[in-house]
């Protein structure tokens, strides 16, 4: 094994064969952008070349056991991996013949003959914890990453919490490692799995603790989508359209991977409704069927792509490349970076005004998801039909997201409890409008009515507004009917019924007799 030093980049290793001349595949362990500090350089000093070559080949091994593109690069980005190696595993380019180390190399580290020009996308943008993944980690810190034990583990993961890392993903980056190590000790190269340890202790232990996420409103979604419609300085009508479609797609409850992954060739018809052909988490293959609203986005979306890029000429029935174009493309016709997408969204949110602006920095795929799953379920849809759309695991699942997601204020008892609370508040507070009607110090009745019926009319009102019980407030409103006379208006009497109408929910008979009788009262006044 050679290593050849570049300068944009981690030493590139080359494995080379047991005999020469003969294949050598180009598999550099991790990569690093060293051009501005190269002290960031990972090269595993401490491990020997059999180590190296055998841990290479059976992360090889190991990510070549999943089907899914996103997967590998999932469990890479969590060990540290070189995502141009993770992307190139079950490409032809991922047994392609290259030189052997001692052919040579530029001083960029592209192999010799290559013409100057990497065949890899450029290197990916550098995550906020790119730095603390599982090997990276490892080689910072001297730990051996044949040799590590749990107490080298639970530090890593102490440090990860102590940086901030949200719980859900050092529980993703702890189950990637693991999924490592098993197959590490599958193959006889480990004696341990160093992560089998009681993680609730690390508080990875359950789902529950998992924080909620955001939910958006319908007004908030359509918000979203109108913004993403208006044209803007700078920006191509093609990605215009291509900014409503991302929306619109993502309010079926798709992953951001699973979005991204799409071909034009998925979108087909089954019983009569245009549907998308999605493969989720495990290679799973599901159905998700095309509002009109995504129907109708992605339509324009592609026919306006058709009309402005000749890559991307209509295939005809039968022509194999059009059916393999990203559904959702770069300008050049590529697929779109899912950090991309991210970007869109929040930048959407942000230009969306006070509507989204709560929720703008904090906007993301997985909010539209979400959304999806807690909208349908409100609606009364089955839980087992939401599950479906969404491809989760399990029923239990969808429950969850659910259940953690920001609650609709009418999933919430809080008013039922106010109820009860302004309830016993009425029972020992007299109303503004009764309390001054009792304490008025003018007099309370007519010179010429009778002045015990009315006061007794009134009492039973007052008792009746303080217990809040409609008999005794019907009871006390026929007294004052009968005690009060249509030509003399009582002020006192005026009150009482003002706050009779006023009170929370009266009874509706309560309220028709009190309205009736205020507005004989003064027929001139009361509306």
């Amino acid at each position: 094994m050679s290593v050849v030093p570049t300068v944009d980049r981690l030493p590139v290793v080359i494995v080379e064969p047991p005999q020469s001349p003969g294949p050598s595949v180009f598999a550099p362990v991790l990569a690093e952008d060293t051009a501005h500090d190269p002290s960031r350089r990972h090269d595993f000093s401490f491990v020997t070349e059999s180590e190296m070559r055998t841990l290479e080949r059976l992360l090889h091994d190991w990510l070549s056991g999943y089907a899914s593109a996103a997967t590998r690069r999932s469990y890479g980005d969590a060990l540290g991996l070189d995502r141009r190696w993770v992307e190139a595993i079950g490409r032809p380019e991922d047994f392609a013949f290259i030189p052997p180390a001692t052919a040579g190399a530029n001083r960029t580290g592209t192999p010799a003959g290559s013409g100057g020009t990497s065949r890899h996308a450029p290197p990916t943008r550098p995550g906020r914890y790119r730095d603390w993944a599982w090997l990276r980690w490892c080689d910072r810190n001297q730990v051996h990453p044949l040799r590590a034990d749990s107490t080298a583990v639970k530090r890593w993961q102490l440090e990860l919490g102590a940086l901030g890392m949200p719980k859900a993903t050092r529980a993703h980056r702890l189950a990637a490692v693991g999924a490592m190590y098993a197959h590490l000790a599958e193959h006889g190269a480990v004696t341990v799995d160093p992560t089998r340890f009681d993680r609730s202790r690390l508080g990875l232990g359950a789902h529950r603790d998992t924080s909620p996420t955001v939910v958006l409103t319908a007004e908030q979604v359509e918000r979203l989508m109108r913004t993403a419609a208006t044209p803007r300085r700078g920006v191509h009508p093609v990605m215009r359209y291509r900014s409503v479609a991302i929306v619109a797609l993502l309010t079926l409850g798709v992953r951001i991977g699973e979005l991204t992954g799409l071909r034009r060739g998925d979108v087909h018809t089954t019983r009569g409704r245009r549907a998308l052909r999605v493969t989720g988490k495990g290679n799973k293959v599901r159905t998700v069927y095309l509002s009109t609203l995504a129907a109708s986005a992605l339509d324009d979306y592609l026919a306006e792509r058709d009309r402005w890029s000749a890559a991307a000429v209509p295939a005809l029935p039968g022509q194999l490349r059009g059916q393999l174009s990203p559904l959702i493309a770069t300008r050049d016709g590529g697929p779109v970076d899912p950090r991309d997408m991210w970007s869109l969204l929040r930048r959407l949110a942000r230009s969306a005004g006070p509507a989204l602006a709560d929720v703008a920095d904090r906007m993301g795929p997985h909010v539209l998801r979400h959304f999806y799953v807690t909208t349908a379920a409100e609606a009364g849809v089955d839980m087992t039909h939401i599950q479906a759309d969404v491809g989760h695991s399990s029923v239990e699942t969808t429950h969850r997201v659910y259940n953690q997601a920001a609650r609709s204020p009418d999933r919430s008892a809080v008013d039922a409890v106010e109820q009860v609370l302004l309830a016993a508040r009425a029972r020992h507070t007299p109303p503004p409008a009764a309390a001054q009607a009792m304490t008025d110090e003018r007099p309370l009745l007519p010179v010429d009515v009778s002045e015990a019926d009315e006061h007794s009319a009134l009492q039973v009102l007052w008792n009746g507004l303080r217990t809040g019980d409609p008999v005794e407030q019907l009871h006390g409103l026929q007294l004052l009917r009968q005690a009060l006379r249509a030509d003399t208006p009582s002020s006192a009497a005026d009150r009482v019924l003002s706050a009779l109408i006023a009170q929370p929910q009266p009874h509706p008979r309560v309220l028709a007799e009190a309205t009736a009788l205020r507005r004989a009262q003064a027929p001139a006044e009361v509306n």
